[in-house]
């Protein structure tokens, strides 16, 4: 019986999933160090208390049970050694997993630049721990400053360093909680502020003009203070020292100035960018190894005009299914797919229910009907997850 592991249960890894569990007759083994799947987009509406844990985690022992496939698992391991050309990888929980296909989903995480002093005292909200850690700093701040009204309370100042799309989102997100905050309880001391800062000459490099232009106004609509061609130099003693030579007082910084692959993906002895990310062909396929392939934010994915893609959940979707198949498809001796991915859009959570997009490279939408294109989008992916977890956690209820 052919074994096939999928190494990451984030977007790309769940996308292969649903591909492979089609074939009833081969063994599918998924390995993530979490016991759940992160949505990790919407941890921003966790942090701004507009959702709760259950609704951006999905649990993957139950998720595995509701696929109803004889022969998958899932396996909570931290893996510590892939050998190649043995098939095996190896754990350090002591348990050795062999392959006849391999899937590196693994995903990235946030890049701290070296050179940049200080910065283990930033947060990096991707991890959905600090994202938790970061969600009760903030409220105990928060009660802070009311507690302390009657004496002149002090400044809060979040800085968020790196003005991409997690950047914008998370500082959006942000500003628009305290101005709820501080307007539903009517209290007085709502001078909490937040900064963003840009090393590039606009937010959003390498979007359209136009969604540059509609987010910008947005953001200084919410009070945020956008600071651009400017780098973040060393964090010291509560300060942020940049680059046009000021420091910026903080309560907290969160840094989302770049990302690099999952430390899982070095194990792989196969060819890769420089941030990491494992170099695939069409087929998602690595160059050493046809048996192994790489999806999602782990590789660096080209579109049919030798374009980089970038990585975001319809990439994700994209690449996912294609190595499902295409693994499917060598099982069977048939022709491999090629995969060309396009983007469908882009769609930028802009605090509450505000929003901008971009739709098909067509048109730009923003307000309350990008919100809710961004939501129906959101929740077209997590539905059927969580039929299948509700059919999985029937099962582990009968054993």
């Amino acid at each position: 019986m052919d074994k096939v592991v999928i190494i990451g249960g984030g977007y790309a890894g769940i996308y292969a999933l649903r591909e492979l569990v089609k074939n009833k007759n081969i063994k599918i083994t998924l390995i993530d160090k979490n016991t759940f799947h992160n949505l990790q987009p919407e941890v921003y509406d966790l942090i701004a208390n507009k959702s709760s844990i259950a609704d951006v985690t999905i649990d993957l022992t139950t998720l595995c049970m509701g696929y109803n496939h004889p022969y998958l698992e899932y396996k909570n391991l931290n893996v510590k050694k892939i050998d190649q050309e043995k098939k095996q990888i190896f754990t350090q929980e002591q348990e050795i997993v062999e392959f006849d296909y391999l899937v590196m989903a693994a995903g990235t995480r946030t890049f701290f630049p070296p050179s940049i002093s200080g910065l283990n005292s930033a947060h990096d909200i991707k991890k959905l721990n600090w994202a938790m850690f970061f969600k009760q700093s903030y409220e105990n701040q928060l009660f802070k400053k009311i507690q302390d009204e009657a004496k002149k309370c002090h400044d809060t100042h979040i800085v968020v360093v790196g003005a991409g799309l997690s950047g914008v989102e998370i500082a959006a997100e942000m500003a628009y909680n305290s101005k709820m905050f501080f307007s539903r309880g009517n209290f007085s001391c709502d001078n909490l502020k937040v900064s963003l800062i840009s090393s590039s000459d606009t937010i959003l490099p390498g979007l359209t003009q136009e969604l540059i232009s509609i987010s910008h106004k947005r953001l200084k609509s919410l009070g945020i203070n956008v600071i651009t061609n400017t780098k973040l130099q060393k964090c010291e003693d509560g300060y942020a020292y940049l680059s046009n030579g000021t420091k910026i007082q903080h309560s907290f910084l969160i840094f989302t100035g770049g990302v690099e692959a999952s430390k899982v993906t070095e194990e792989l002895d196969v060819k890769k960018n420089g941030r990491g990310q494992v170099i695939v062909n069409e087929y998602m396929q690595t160059d050493k190894y046809e048996n192994i392939f790489a999806i999602g934010d782990s590789a660096e994915i080209r579109n049919s005009k030798d374009e980089i893609m970038p990585p975001n959940v319809t990439i994700a979707r994209i690449s996912g299914t294609n190595a499902g198949k295409n693994i499917l498809n060598m099982i069977k001796k048939r022709k491999l797919e090629k995969c060309n991915p396009k983007l469908d859009g882009i769609l930028i959570a802009l605090g509450g229910k505000y929003a901008a997009g971009n739709i098909m490279g067509l048109f730009h939408v923003s307000g309350r009907l990008a919100y809710e294109i961004k939501h129906y989008v959101f929740t077209s992916y997590r539905k059927p997850l969580l039929k299948t977890i509700k059919a999985g956690y029937k099962k582990l209820k009968k054993l």
